[in-house]
């Protein structure tokens, strides 16, 4: 690549050409038959000098990416939650059941007012790991907090205890 030769001034032009056309150094460099290193000399001592400095622009891309990746992430966590949602309504809703047996392979179905406990233990299975990578995903945002949660649950109970008039 590289070369002991005089850099000429058409290469140097060219060097702003070709960064002007938005190639990188390393491009320019092997389209003029150059090192990395003289390219970087060219371009320092143009007037005006050119930079091959891409740091703002990465940040920039690296900032969109950011982005783009959150909001993936609350939009899968959204999509968790509607499944954690929809499967736990059918916990106590009633199921058909399919069955396929017997020595002529009949099927079958019937309907049970609710899942067995080995189903509802299933459906809950599912619920309990749908909420918890949703919430991996988008960890609630700290309002109240548990303090608030707990005067909320202390408030009710004692409502409880006097409309009951336990004490």
């Amino acid at each position: 690549m590289g070369s002991s030769d005089p850099v000429t001034d058409a290469e140097r032009e060219r060097v702003r050409e070709l960064h002007a056309a938005g190639k990188g150094r390393n491009e320019i460099a092997k389209v003029l038959g150059r090192g990395g290193r003289t390219i970087s000399a060219i371009a320092a001592k143009l007037d005006p000098p050119i930079s091959f400095d891409r740091a703002a622009e990465v940040r920039v891309a690296t900032e969109v990416r950011t982005a783009d990746l959150a909001e993936r992430r609350a939009a899968t966590a959204q999509r968790l939650q509607d499944v954690a949602e929809r499967e736990l309504e059918k916990v106590n809703a009633p199921h058909t059941y399919y069955d396929w047996g017997g020595k002529d392979h009949d099927f079958d179905t019937y309907d049970a007012p609710e899942p067995t406990p080995a189903d509802k233990r299933a459906l809950m299975g599912v619920v309990a790991t749908a909420l918890d990578r949703s919430l991996k995903l988008a960890p609630p945002k700290e309002e109240g907090g548990a303090d608030e949660v707990g005067s909320l649950l202390v408030g009710l109970f004692d409502r409880l205890r006097a409309k009951h008039g336990d004490h």
